[in-house]
């Protein structure tokens, strides 16, 4: 079993007694054995322990079953029983409602000769062996002055009201025992707190995705959930706990990119397939961007599909060019020539000599191609059709540098081609179509 640092480093008699657990191991209500390894707390010198998790990932029943098992001193997270406990959320309503009588709170995880008594006037959990926890809200920092703690649980952190006092607050009172530590449990969002807790060196985090929760959760909802926001920066927060960021100076947002999302498209007049080639085909060339745009009978631009692959033969990009191009009945295939020149075009007409195809070169950075791109979704007049998380990605991280995480944004550049041939240099005549 894993043990927490202070079960490593705490020596000596206890100042609670914890309660003898007969068959601990064999215990209907024992944690470990019915724990996911994410849902046991880690091993090594940590402060923190930051849960961040989807909705109905187990984050709940895993601060809780921590409290506990920390309270009646049990060997699978401690060897020292601690008596004095903070409970953090947004209100004294969530605590109460989720960390206390929830389904998977502390009332409900606790065997009944175990169980702490709730005393609402004092706003706080007595157990039997003279443990004490006490609730905090995070509309009132100042709530947090003058308690003192040896352990504490901050749930769903990313959405408290005051956030930076409560948790500094908060860590001037969490000083008692050998090792005093935290457990939070959030779905993440990019707030500051959250960043500066994830960027802290005291701070172990362990990530929950709410589809291996499957088993605990009402059926059908996952399929549901995942055909509705499945792929979608939503969804990724929500279902599978990740931290979606935006950069400060970025052309485009999450929120930005969620308001154009539509599920389908209107009757399409012209499409554009735009391939943004790497220069070379070995391992460490860039990926091939590859992205399908069209214009509805509206006039409005609706991003159709992202189609690029990684660093492949020219055959092989070429190939698969033409083969969105066929399948969708496009218009026109537009390639960026900057490096490879006539090759590109003579590499895609090796593959289909009949092609529309329509050269351009790069005469400006790409943040300037990329502006009056952006100022298109800004109108409203760009729409994803469907989830595009990697576009996405590159789309929100694209800096001034010209560069998105990094790296060469292959599928940003091969959006602003077609966009910028789509709907900013207008030719050819449209044509009713019926995908």
């Amino acid at each position: 079993m894993q043990l927490g640092q202070n079960a490593k480093t705490e020596t000596g008699n206890s100042l609670l007694a914890p309660f003898e657990l007969a068959n601990q191991t064999e215990a209907e209500g024992f944690w470990p054995p019915k724990a996911r390894l994410s849902q046991l707390p880690p091993e090594g010198n940590w402060s923190t322990w930051l849960l961040m998790g989807g909705r109905g990932s187990g984050k709940t029943r895993t601060g809780a079953e921590w409290v506990k098992g920390m309270v009646l001193g049990q060997d699978w997270c401690t060897l020292r029983a601690v008596g004095s406990i903070a409970l953090v959320g947004e209100t004294y309503a969530d605590i109460r409602e989720v960390m206390v009588d929830g389904e998977s709170g502390l009332l409900a995880i606790h065997a009944s000769n175990e169980r702490p008594i709730f005393v609402s006037s004092r706003r706080r959990l007595e157990w039997q062996n003279g443990a004490v926890a006490q609730l905090f809200s995070s509309e009132d920092p100042d709530g947090l002055r003058g308690p003192q703690f040896e352990i504490a649980w901050c749930d769903e952190l990313a959405k408290w009201k005051n956030a930076e006092a409560t948790w500094d607050t908060l860590q001037l009172g969490l000083r008692l025992g050998n090792c005093p530590r935290q457990v939070v449990t959030t779905t993440p969002k990019a707030v500051p707190l959250l960043k500066r807790i994830i960027n802290d060196q005291a701070t172990v985090i362990s990530r929950m995705r709410t589809v291996e929760n499957e088993a605990h959760l009402a059926p059908n909802f996952l399929d549901r959930v995942t055909k509705l926001y499945g792929g979608t920066s939503l969804g990724r927060q929500e279902l599978d706990g990740e931290l979606i960021e935006d950069r400060e100076d970025g052309l485009w947002s999450r929120p930005m990119l969620q308001r154009c999302r539509v599920r389908k498209h209107p009757p399409l007049q012209r499409i554009i397939v735009a391939v943004d080639p790497p220069v070379t085909g070995h391992a460490h060339s860039d990926a091939c961007g590859l992205v399908a745009v069209g214009q509805g009978e509206d006039g409005q631009a609706y991003i159709l599909e992202d189609r690029t692959i990684g660093a492949v033969s020219p055959a092989r990009w070429a190939a698969a060019a033409v083969a969105l191009y066929r399948r969708l009945g496009a218009d026109r295939l537009v390639i960026e020539t900057n490096q490879g020149g006539d090759m590109a075009e003579s590499v895609l007409r090796a593959v289909d000599p009949d092609l529309a195809i329509k050269q351009v070169k790069a005469t400006r950075g790409k943040w300037l191609r990329a502006e009056p791109v952006a100022h298109l979704y800004e109108r409203g007049l760009v729409h994803h059709v469907g989830p595009l998380p990697e576009l996405e990605d590159e789309m929100c991280d694209f800096g001034l540098d010209g560069l998105s995480r990094g790296s060469s944004p292959d599928r940003l550049d091969a959006l602003v081609w077609g966009l910028t041939e789509l709907m900013l240099k207008r030719t050819g005549s449209p044509r009713a179509r019926s995908i």
